[in-house]
């Protein structure tokens, strides 16, 4: 019985395995991921984020294994320090430049921010653990920049075999997500009954924006449309749950309408940080694993500012030409999504 299931598991792996796991779909997610947090420090200073407890403990939150949080190592400045060191670990990942070196750095800037911050959200800790799983893809991937393809010819080693149970893993973890985010609504009376988003929309602190509030006080005033909105809520995510027992065309269309989804919640009810975080793990979750996207226009001037940086990208030696240069500098065609 378990020769049989193995062999089941080496037949369904094999064909998988032998496209690498590290195209510039993943590099596309972690961008977004990066993108998330770098917001949430640009726009926000670090005394709102440490801003202290109730119980008068002044942050940042530095017991146990917090302490070893950016924000705890270095405090200097009021936490100014730490900050712009995050930043700068962000926009070096968030341009997509050696996955192998950012990769652990963006997830320990992304976990400090949760560990030591007493303001943050649900995003924060998405991005936190997404960041954690993506940690082994991104140290089994030797490219100068997420956006390129694989080397062709790479073999399926250890390398790629871990790489791609890691994304599964992701996968898995957006699943249960979503599963439990619908059924869980399920056991809330207002929920069950249709009446939650009427509450929602009205809430002092993540209800609609004055600006919004004509149109979804007019929705929310008909019973039907209220009781649909919230229903369609909760079918929207489980069928995001079901999603990764689906065929690629479903999972497209998933993508689109999940997509939307978390950017309505985003606009009604102002949670950016979160949309941001879980629209890197739907990219994750229903890009097929080694997906090709095309290469942001603006890669190849951002290249050129960052090679003085990283000495890494230096000019083209005098002997290429320049049509070897400009074939260079132009990304591979992407496949269809």
């Amino acid at each position: 019985m378990l020769t049989r299931l193995l062999c089941a598991l080496g037949r369904w792996a094999q064909p998988r395995l032998a496209r690498a796991p590290w195209g510039s779909g993943l590099g596309l997610a972690r961008t977004v991921l990066a993108v998330g947090t770098l917001a949430t420090l640009l726009a926000t200073s670090p005394r709102v984020l440490m801003s202290p407890l109730s119980n008068g403990v002044i942050p940042p939150i530095c017991g146990g294994i917090a302490k070893a949080g950016v924000w705890c190592v270095i405090p200097a400045g009021h936490g100014e320090a730490a900050r712009w060191l995050s930043i700068t670990v962000l926009l070096l990942t968030a341009s997509g430049w050696r996955p192998r070196v950012t990769g652990a750095l963006h997830w320990y800037v992304a976990w400090s921010l949760m560990a030591n911050a007493t303001i943050q959200d649900g995003g924060d800790q998405i991005t936190a653990v997404l960041t954690l799983v993506l940690v082994p893809v991104t140290l089994t991937d030797s490219r100068r920049w997420h956006w390129q393809r694989p080397p062709e010819g790479t073999a399926a080693g250890t390398g790629r075999v871990v790489a791609y149970a890691c994304l599964i893993l992701a996968q898995i973890q957006m699943a249960v997500l979503y599963f439990q985010a619908s059924v869980a609504k399920l056991g809330v009376r207002e929920w069950a009954d249709g009446t939650a988003m009427f509450y929602w929309f009205r809430n002092q602190t993540f209800g609609a924006p004055g600006w919004l509030r004509p149109l979804t006080d007019a929705v929310t005033s008909s019973a039907i449309s209220v009781s649909l909105l919230t229903w369609a809520s909760i079918a929207i995510e489980f069928a995001l749950a079901v999603a990764i027992l689906l065929r690629p065309p479903a999972k497209r269309l998933l993508l689109a309408a999940g997509l939307l989804f978390h950017d309505a919640i985003a606009v009604s009810m102002g949670l950016i940080s979160f949309d941001v975080a879980m629209s890197a793990g739907l990219l994750l979750y229903l890009l097929p694993i080694g997906h090709q996207v095309a290469a942001p226009r603006w890669l190849p001037w951002l290249r050129g500012r960052l090679a003085p940086l990283t000495g890494r990208l230096g000019r083209p030696g005098p002997a290429r030409s320049a049509a070897s240069r400009s074939a260079a500098s132009r990304p591979a065609a992407p496949e269809p999504v």
